[in-house]
């Protein structure tokens, strides 16, 4: 059974940083892509940033690049996001999510097969 488990989340003031993990276990399985995706209160769950495992390519929603940077830590099975300059409308649930799917575009949610529990991050004005 293949886990994944967000941590790094909390509550911080605009301008700040937060550094989200996500760790993986369970069976052996080769991730073709992983992301992160967020959803606040009353909205849609939209993707956040998703990395390309074999070759490294990431993709960012507009609104957090030049902020929040994706990265894998391949012998720790671990998958990072380490977000700067917060603002409010940051403040979201935000999951960790990973596909093992041979094809097809990693950007939707709808691509992803495993999913985190989500960890709360909260930004104030």
């Amino acid at each position: 059974q293949v886990q994944l488990v967000e941590s790094g989340g909390g509550s911080v003031q605009a301008g700040g940083s937060l550094r989200l993990s996500c760790a993986t276990s369970g069976y052996s399985v080769s991730y073709r892509c992983m992301g992160w995706f967020r959803q606040a209160p009353g909205k849609e769950r939209e993707r956040v940033a998703i990395i390309y495992i074999g070759s490294g390519t990431t993709s960012y929603a507009d609104s957090v690049k030049g902020r929040f940077t994706i990265s894998q830590d391949n012998a720790k099975n671990t998958l990072y996001l380490q977000m700067n300059s917060l603002k409010p409308e940051d403040t979201a649930m935000y999951y960790c999510a990973s596909t093992s799917t041979a094809y097809g575009s990693c950007l939707p949610a709808r691509a992803y097969q495993y999913w985190g529990q989500g960890t709360q991050v909260t930004v104030s004005s």
